[in-house]
């Protein structure tokens, strides 16, 4: 049970080209490579954008006696 060889590697790497191919594995190895392209983009698009920080909540304003008794001209058109 002991380590493996360079023999042992070399009959591995043989195994993995018969199987898969040369024009496969660089198809797979070029996935991978932007694979780790676009999650390092994210990474940076996350680090880049500080969150902004949220609005201070709304304050509802007291009703205004005065505006509520004054009728707007589209609100006497109807009524006649």
């Amino acid at each position: 049970m002991g380590g493996f060889s360079l023999v042992h590697w070399i009959i591995v790497l043989l195994v993995v080209l018969l199987l898969f191919g040369r024009g496969r594995i660089s198809e797979i190895m070029g996935d991978f490579g932007k694979g780790i392209k676009s999650f390092k983009q994210g990474l940076n698009d996350d680090q880049a954008t500080p969150a902004a920080p949220p609005p201070p909540p709304a304050q509802i304003a007291a009703p205004d006696a005065a505006a509520q008794t004054q009728a707007t001209p589209e609100t006497d058109k109807t009524a006649q």
